[in-house]
């Protein structure tokens, strides 16, 4: 009789009904694989959606698909060139050459200055402060929550009962999609402005708030000293994936400082831990530059008079901005490389909150030609500039420069990755590509602008404009 054997032929023995047995299990396991993956996939899919598992990663499964994204698409590399200047340039001074003649013709009083309030004369300042009664908030398991974060603590210090999702339901509460919860619809809306935090503690709340432009260091001590802490708008670095610097936007709480360690004592939501950090005086001022020196103070309504007498000059709107004037032009001249392009970016901010748009566009002008010649040795381009600052739409808006702002929104937009979802930069190009004539363009952008930030009051009176209704 032949045998034949198998090509692995098991050996002969004792234990081979028992190894017979288990390839047989093997084999039937095998079998069934093709259900059992999809099954265990599926079930992996279905556990994610749960709302505490979803909460802690859905945020960084958005930011590991934007990772994904960026690195086929790097944002850094595009860069916005302004076309129109020359042919703007010859408008402005065609114009200022004849407002020039009518004054001659007919002078007119010049426009006074802003009131100046003397700043107050106090004590000497302590050499270290560290305010108490502090609430940490973080701003971990929720999609673009630095604002709420930071907004919570400064209202919290106050004796506020009310959470980050109170404050984020107003400021960033998403798309029109009511199937899901509010948090995961205001995942479009990366950014929440500093008017819009100013505005919910002025409407929503029995605190006050004030923003300024300008501000430096020693007001922020003198503001903390006093028992106000205050809120920064600042550049943030941080290392990507691909080892290089990135840059975002990012407010800190600020409550104390410390002289002798040389930095001030922040509260970071985005740090783990970033309770009670020393932030070093250099590196702050660093990132602050980023914002033109914006700070914020909430405080309470019967306490203003306090506050106003702290801020001294700053009391002054007018005269702030006047001030961060002055100081972007000093920078201008007195910076080098890549720190260049903040200075005259500021320099645009500033004569865009003066409502002189010719000069601002200008500065934005010479900053946009600083970013394209950016040195990347170190860190990339800071391409989320316009997710968080929107003076250059002003400016080249009310310049009659609308392509301009169309070119520019289309690239920051671009930027983001996961599709249209800055609602100020869909605004401005509907507003530019309305002055073009492609009304129906327009239409759409205030619509997209509606679907990252339900009921906001610009899309919507632009849409009213229109006779259209949201």
């Amino acid at each position: 009789m032949r045998i034949r054997l198998e090509k692995n032929p098991i050996p002969f023995g004792p234990w081979r009904p028992r190894f017979l047995f288990y390839n047989a299990r093997m084999r039937k396991l095998l079998e069934r694989k093709w259900i059992v993956v999809p099954l265990v996939i599926a079930l992996g899919i279905g556990a994610y959606y749960l709302p505490p598992i979803n909460s802690r990663l859905s945020w960084r499964v958005d930011n590991l698909r934007g990772a994904i994204r960026h690195f086929f698409n790097p944002p850094e590399q595009a860069v916005f060139q302004p076309t129109q200047q020359a042919a703007i340039a010859a408008i402005v001074s065609a114009t200022m050459q004849a407002f020039n003649a009518a004054q001659t013709a007919s002078p007119t009083p010049a426009r006074p200055g802003p009131t100046l309030i003397p700043t107050a004369t106090s004590a000497p300042l302590p050499a270290a402060v560290n305010l108490p009664g502090v609430v940490y908030v973080d701003q971990h398991g929720r999609w673009n929550y630095c604002g709420p974060a930071n907004l919570t603590m400064a209202l919290n210090f106050w004796g506020w009962t009310g959470d980050r999702d109170d404050v984020a339901r107003v400021v960033k509460p998403g798309s029109s999609n009511l199937s899901k919860s509010f948090i995961e619809r205001g995942l479009p809306d990366k950014n929440v402005m500093p008017y819009e935090l100013i505005d919910f503690v002025n409407e929503n709340t029995e605190f006050r708030a004030v923003m300024r432009y300008g501000g430096d260091m020693d007001l922020l001590k003198r503001l903390i000293a006093a028992g106000f802490p205050v809120v920064v708008e600042k550049g943030y670095y941080e290392a990507d994936y691909r080892h290089k610097i990135d840059w975002l936007g990012h407010y800190l709480f600020t409550t104390g400082y410390d002289n002798e360690r040389g930095g001030f004592i922040v509260q970071d939501a985005w740090l783990e831990p970033g309770k009670n950090l020393l932030s070093e005086y250099a590196s702050y001022l660093d990132g602050w530059r980023s914002f033109n020196y914006l700070f914020m103070v909430v405080y309470p309504a019967d306490r203003e008079a306090e506050v106003m007498s702290l801020l001294g000059l700053w009391t002054d709107e007018t005269w702030a901005e006047q001030h961060s004037l002055e100081i972007a032009n000093r920078e201008t001249q007195s910076l080098s490389g890549n720190d260049l392009f903040y200075a005259w970016f500021n320099k645009g901010t500033s004569h865009v909150s003066l409502q002189e748009y010719a000069d601002a566009a200008a500065a934005y002008d010479q900053a946009f030609a600083i970013y394209s010649d950016w040195n990347e040795e170190t860190f990339h381009r800071p391409y989320r500039m316009m997710w968080y600052q929107t003076g250059p739409y002003f400016a080249y808006f009310y310049s009659a420069r609308y392509q301009d702002v169309i070119n520019l929104a289309k690239i920051t937009l671009d930027s983001v990755g996961d599709g249209p979802t800055l609602e100020e930069s869909l605004l401005w190009r509907g507003r530019a590509e309305y002055m073009l004539g492609n009304t129906q363009a327009a239409i759409a952008d205030y619509r997209a602008a509606l679907a990252v930030h339900i009921d906001w009051v610009p899309a919507v009176e632009a849409l009213a404009d229109l006779g259209l209704t949201p």
